[in-house]
Formats: C-alpha cells, structure tokens, sequence
C-alpha cells in the first residue's frame, strides 16, 4: 500500500531547471514547442515536445428543468461528429475568462446566461499540450435576439443544438456514447453538484492559477523547486 495522505490531494505547480526552449513549428492556432530540462540539480537532461496553447473555456448550459445544452460538430482528427457543450479559445487578449465564455456560449449555442459558477478546471492532455480548460456552469439561460446572433462558419455552420435531460447526457457519458473530454466532464461534475444543489461551486471569478496568464515563464536557469 502507498503511503497514506494527511493533506487534502492537490495539484500543485512545479517547475524545474529549464536548459533550452525552441518553437519548433508555428501553427495559425498553435505552436509546437521542445525543451530540454532537468528534474533536480544533478538529473538528466529531458527533452519533450509539446503543443502550445492559449487555453480555453466551456460552457455547460442548463435549463430551468435541469436540461443541458449539447451541440453536435463535426472534429476532423477523429472523423467524427461529436456531441460536446459551447467551447472556444482563449484568444483574445486581455479577456476575462467569464467574458470569454459568455461570448462564447452567444456565439455558439444562441443563449446566454445570468448565472454563472466553474464546474471544473482540468489539463485536456498535460502529456502533450499546455492547454487549460475551465468548465462553466451557466443557468437563467435567455435566447439571444435572432438579429444579433453569430454567422457561424465552416465546421460551426453545421452544429447542431439539443436540449437534454442531465441524467440522460449522465447515461450517455458512462455508455460509451460521448466522447469529448469537456462534456464528458461537465455533466459529471454537475451530477455531483447536483448533490449539494449546486452551492458547492466555486464562484465565476475564483482564481485559475494553472492558466498560463497567471504566472510567468520558466527561466532558464536554476531550479525554482525540487
């Protein structure tokens, strides 16, 4: 048996000596980065790649009837249609990170929302990618005006909206039936809080250390923790 934990478990930063950094590929979305870096003083070099993101936000959307808004949108990697919640980049800078996901959500889905909690935090491949999501959940949903909403192109042109019962998205996560990692983990997260009839949320604006804007870059030099 491993040893036991006294401590609530948590994540925690943790960076190490940075040898070398070099943007091997810039991509219109992304960029692919290799470093080289030890693990402590006297540990061997290491070198990864990894995909450099800006980070992003997604919404899950609920109904005075404790329904959720799922979209299904063509994802051309896994050559499928895939049912997910309203999501988007955090590519504009300066942006709130609630703003971000209100915007967001209109642009998407056509709604918005004047109640707003985080549902979770999560790292979508921290192997590979430095991409941050943040999970809303947003209720007191509201059609947004037809002549203000979004001209969606390319793939977003063809989503498609449901609204579903949240025990019924529940049933289609376990089964194998919803594949994307955001909805797969908000309508968990909101199952659990739906126990506590959602007062054990975190407020819209607590604080989201793990985004890359909230904390400066590794320096090349000594190790800033072991």
């Amino acid at each position: 048996m491993g040893a036991s934990q006294d401590a609530p478990v948590s994540d925690r930063q943790s960076p190490r000596r940075l040898l070398e950094s070099a943007t091997v590929f810039t991509g219109k979305i992304w960029d692919v980065v290799r470093e080289t870096f030890r693990l402590d003083e006297h540990g061997e070099p290491i070198t990864r790649e990894y995909i450099r993101h800006p980070g992003a936000v997604a919404i899950l959307a609920m109904d005075e009837q404790e329904r959720v808004l799922l979209l299904r949108q063509y994802r051309h990697p896994v050559r499928m249609d895939l049912w997910e919640i309203p999501a988007g980049l955090l590519d504009v800078d300066g942006e709130d990170f609630a703003a971000g996901a209100a915007r967001e959500l209109a642009e998407e889905a056509d709604v918005t929302a004047s109640t707003w909690h985080v549902l979770s935090d999560l790292f979508l491949s921290p192997g590979s990618s430095s991409e941050a999501l943040r999970i809303y959940l947003a209720q007191g949903i509201a059609d947004v005006p037809h002549d203000q909403r979004h001209t969606r192109t390319h793939e977003e042109a063809e989503i498609e909206l449901a609204w579903v019962p949240l025990q019924d998205a529940v049933e289609a996560v376990l089964e194998g039936r919803i594949h994307s990692p955001s909805a797969a983990a908000a309508v968990l997260a909101a199952s659990a809080a739906k126990l506590s009839g959602y007062r054990s949320l975190r407020p819209a604006d607590a604080p989201w250390p793990e985004h890359h804007s909230q904390h400066g870059t590794w320096p090349l030099g000594p190790v800033l923790q072991d």
